[in-house]
């Protein structure tokens, strides 16, 4: 029965694997920058048709010809100076906010005349970082920690505490439950339950402590902690309230319950787990940026979509709600339809790839047996504890007797040592007993005992056949993905070489070096 179930959970495994090679999937991406370089950010006009603004080097760009051409709306204090953020009014759409390196600045009329709203009272303070604006507040994250507004932007005060004090990266929150306010700072990630008025600090993952995250329960130990955060970008999911998803450096993490928990996600498809933003879709859709590309989660891994975009180093994503991504990057602005996505075999069918891997099952009884998990273990531990009652226990036993004395009666009276009494030779007693206990015909004490161990055994073998499909499915997506790429993607391709390098050595240790000297096998033949 278990051999069954075990034999049903591995085809569907495999099943979605094949499922998930088959649905690699390849987008087309158009340049649309006009031609302007090194672009930090973009807004796109949602309702507003074909409008979309774009934050370049030391100006804010924009089009109403959905990129077909593009005027200069702001310039600022000199080319260095970035525009970080730029966002809509929630209430009045024809308001928009840049956060820039040179304070906060607001155009009331869809950006035709900009005005700014924050003055700095310091370098630091002027270094606008993040935005968030909501109904009954606008935050404003610096370098120098948080300000926020009441009365539309007409006084500024800045938060008491650590949020005060440090960077703030991101802000973000839900427009269902707007009291509910995400925060994304250098020294962590902070929640607000009541609207910004109180702040805790819910998740710690450090850069400097290799593998290590951190959840914090107590926002008062801040000056204790001289470390940084990883975290660089947290982003509220549009439609499920209380979903939340963070960007580190060690990958992406996920909230169901309004930043309390977190858990990270999967690794897998991701070339570089240094994820610099997330993008959520209005279906839920997650999107990563990383230092490697752009990623969609789907079906437990990240899928590469950034085959054939030629944006250089990407700062940003942006979508509408059309479903069209954009990418702004050092090369310019890049947009794609994600409706329009086109099905691709590659340069080989599956067939092709898998002829040259060692079978899945052989791989998965090679993993078994190394790790000693094999089902017949457990049977062969029930067999020998039911002919343990035929068996008869056998004992012995040897004992020295040194406690007889002899009398010898020498007949003579003149003679030494007649009638006297001696010790005698010492005599060894021994014994042989057998019993058997015809009980244990019936019931086995040692059954329980193997019960628990099949059941940690069962449980043991599912996360190592686990690893091993994805492992092993991984590296076909990797292959598939890397005779996909083009001569000119050198960098790109040798990230993947040496992802096909590491999920290798990950399955030569489940299998005691199988994989490998299969492949070599193979080649050889």
């Amino acid at each position: 029965m278990r051999k069954s179930i075990l034999s049903g959970v591995v085809t569907v495994l495999v099943l979605m694997a094949f499922s998930g090679l088959l649905r690699a999937e390849e987008l087309a991406w158009e340049d649309i920058g006009g031609g302007n370089l090194n672009v930090q950010c973009v807004l796109t006009g949602q309702g507003k048709s074909g409008i979309i603004f774009a934050g370049s080097a030391g100006s804010i760009l924009k089009s109403e010809d959905s990129g077909k051409s593009w005027r200069r709306v702001l310039g600022l204090s000199s080319r260095d100076c970035k525009v970080n953020q730029l966002l809509f009014d929630t209430v009045d759409r024809n308001i928009v906010y840049a956060a820039t390196d040179n304070g906060l600045y607001r155009s009331n009329n869809l950006g035709e005349r900009w005005v700014r709203i924050f003055k700095e009272r310091n370098k630091d303070e002027a270094q606008c970082i993040s935005l968030a604006i909501l109904p009954q507040a606008i935050f404003l994250g610096t370098k120098a920690g948080l300000f926020v507004s009441e009365d539309k932007t007409r006084n500024w005060h800045k938060q008491d505490g650590v949020i005060g004090t440090v960077p703030i990266l991101s802000i973000d929150f839900n427009a269902y439950e707007t009291n509910y306010i995400y925060l994304a700072a250098l020294n962590g990630i902070f929640v607000s339950a009541d609207s910004g008025k109180s702040w805790k600090r819910t998740f710690t993952a450090f850069a400097t402590d290799k593998e290590k995250e951190e959840p914090e329960n107590d926002a008062g130990d801040e000056d204790k902690d001289v470390r940084y955060s990883d975290m660089h970008f947290l982003k509220a999911d549009l439609d499920k309230a209380g979903i939340v998803y963070a960007a580190g450096a060690k990958g992406v993490y996920r909230s169901v319950d309004r930043g309390k928990t977190w858990e990270k996600l999967t690794e897998y498809g991701l070339l570089s787990r240094d994820v610099l933003m997330v993008c959520i879709s209005s279906g839920s859709q997650v999107f990563a940026l990383t230092r490697s590309g752009i990623f969609l989660y789907e079906e437990d891994r990240w899928k590469e979509l950034s085959f054939g975009l030629a944006a250089g180093k990407i700062n940003h994503l942006a979508l509408d709600n059309k479903g069209i991504l954009y990418a702004a990057g050092e090369k310019g602005i890049f947009k794609s339809n994600l409706s329009a996505n086109k099905d691709f075999a590659g340069k080989g069918s599956t067939r092709d790839y898998l002829r040259n891997e060692p079978n899945i099952k052989d791989l998965q009884q090679a993993a078994i047996s190394y790790a000693e998990v094999s089902p017949d273990k457990i049977s062969q531990w029930r067999k020998k504890a039911a002919i343990k009652a035929i068996l008869p226990q056998l004992s012995v036993g040897v004992d020295r007797n040194s406690t007889d004395l002899w009398h010898w009666e020498g007949g003579s009276t003149t003679k030494c040592d007649d009638d006297t009494l001696r010790r005698g030779r010492d005599t060894l007693d021994w014994d042989v007993s057998l019993s058997w206990d015809l009980s244990d015909l019936v019931w086995n004490e040692a059954q329980t005992s193997i019960d628990v161990r099949s059941r940690l055994m069962v449980e043991l073998r599912d996360d190592i056949l686990d690893q091993v499909n994805k492992l092993y499915f991984e590296r076909l997506r990797v292959r598939i993905e890397l005779d996909n790429l083009g001569i000119e993607d050198r960098k790109k391709r040798s990230e993947k070489e040496l992802k096909l390098q590491e999920l290798a050595a990950s399955l030569d240790a489940l299998t005691a070096g199988y994989y490998s000297e299969h492949l070599r096998l193979l080649s050889a033949g």
